[in-house]
């Protein structure tokens, strides 16, 4: 059984990704504008209502991590199957999410472990549940550790033992633009170029081979250099950076994942509040 604060860690991370998935313009990725059949409105919706599917796995996760109490081998294997069965429901309400799953999934059970943590204590949690194998896991290669070894690529789960490195730039881009006066839309999309500029995204290797990736890397920084997305010429920079993704139908999907990662850690002075009325209440 899993308790309230599980319940409230599960919720924020979902809130997290719906926020994700709100921001606009997200080059090469599905927004709340109407982009085409591939990436258009209705692609938009499915994508917010599986999101919701999330949230009875990621509150097992929690439950777990926060029975175990410590991040071990265990545990690592038991958020494994977890995962699995979370994947198999979101396919049922729509699919999506995969990369999402894999670093809310992660946080959330680094968070339940020591719900006083801070953000980047709970990264470091994660780090150390990710260190271990997942011993139940599926034998046959996935597209992201096959696009891994073939280009020497981190990965998602390179990503994950190194303690979600993106996750952390990505929160101090927020920091950096909030404090220049950036609404909070255009700390989150600075955010997310931030993460666009440098991430070995094996999506973008599968589809665009490595030189896409420097491309995409290469356009992300040009939007960052000419002011960001609260400048003028930073706007219009983004908006020939998302037209040109669409065009190619290059989607950077690990970038997505991980700014969900880091706005659910961003919201963990809220979040911490929310847990200790959960606490009082159960």
């Amino acid at each position: 059984m899993h308790s309230p604060e599980d319940d409230v860690l599960a919720r924020t991370a979902v809130d997290a990704l719906t926020g994700q998935l709100a921001l606009a313009p997200k080059p090469g990725l599905p927004d709340p504008r109407g982009l085409g059949a591939r990436s258009g409105h209705s692609d938009h919706c499915s994508l917010r209502w599986s999101a919701t599917a999330l949230v009875p796995g990621l509150a097992a996760m929690a439950a777990t991590a926060r029975r175990t109490g410590e991040p071990t081998p265990q545990l690592r294997t038991e958020l494994g199957a977890i995962g699995r069965c979370t994947e198999h429901s979101v396919g049922l309400a729509g699919g999506g999410h995969r990369g999402a799953l894999w670093v809310l999934g992660l946080l959330v059970a680094a968070a339940a472990l020591d719900p006083r943590a801070g953000a980047r204590d709970v990264a470091a949690a994660a780090k150390r549940i990710a260190a271990h194998p997942d011993r139940r896991a599926p034998r046959r290669p996935s597209r992201g550790s096959t696009v891994s070894a073939k280009y020497g690529a981190a990965g998602a789960r390179g990503e994950a033992r190194a303690g979600f490195p993106h996750v952390r730039r990505a929160l101090d881009a927020l920091t950096t633009a909030r404090s220049a006066g950036a609404t909070e839309t255009e700390a989150r999309l600075d955010a997310l170029l931030t993460v666009m500029s440098t991430l070995q995204d094996t999506e973008l290797l599968h589809t665009a081979g490595p030189l896409g990736l420097r491309h995409v890397q290469a356009a992300a920084r040009g939007v960052l250099e000419s002011g960001g997305t609260a400048t003028e010429e930073g706007r219009a920079a983004l908006t020939a950076f998302d037209a040109d993704l669409h065009a190619r139908a290059w989607t950077p999907r690990g970038s997505a994942g991980l700014l969900a990662g880091a706005l659910f850690l961003d919201s963990f002075p809220a979040a911490a509040g929310a847990l200790t009325r959960a606490a009082a209440g159960s």
